[in-house]
């Protein structure tokens, strides 16, 4: 279900918001060009899958010069996303840095009303290299690898080197 308010937030909606922020449930908030959305945190199917598909791709991330982290802030204070995990060249990768400019590669798992497709014009436009998606009720994974302007699917991952068909092997399965 998806809820707008239009016009200016009314102020029980703005405490809601301010609320959410001070017991850190807005992890995975983001705001779409001054929209903001607001996502709960997902199941514990998610999180269990978030942690497989770090444990195996860090191996991967390492080879790759890469460095890990969990959700992030990707954009800026007005317009950001936050994918489920991410891989930065470490060149690049300020852990200081409350937005984070772009990544090589992002994870998202989708989950009910999740809108992963709709953030690839985003991810594409802040130069993410690649997405790699992963499908619980679909036992699969996906690699989306950045071409001209838009994500093309491949088979495997140019940056991290490894199969979406190897991934979707490796993870156990809830």
């Amino acid at each position: 279900m998806k809820t707008l308010v239009l016009g200016p937030l009314p102020p029980e909606i703005e405490r809601f918001v301010e609320r959410r922020k001070a017991l850190g449930q807005d992890t995975y908030d983001e705001v779409w060009e001054g929209t903001y959305h607001m996502s709960p945190a997902a199941r514990g199917t998610h999180a269990y899958l978030d942690d497989q598909v770090a444990r195996l791709l860090g191996p991967y991330a390492d080879k790759a010069g890469l460095v890990g982290t969990g959700p992030f802030n990707l954009g800026q204070p007005d317009d950001y996303r936050v994918p489920d995990r991410g891989y930065h060249r470490g060149f690049g990768f300020d852990p200081r840095l409350v937005y984070l400019p772009t990544a090589a590669v992002v994870v998202e798992i989708l989950s009910p009303d999740d809108e992963t497709f709709e953030k690839l014009p985003f991810y594409a436009a802040h130069g993410v290299e690649e997405v790699l998606v992963v499908e619980p009720d679909e036992h699969a994974a996906r690699v989306l690898v950045l071409g001209s302007s838009q994500y093309e699917e491949r088979d495997t991952s140019t940056v991290l080197g490894i199969s979406a068909a190897d991934l979707a092997r490796a993870i156990r399965w809830p």
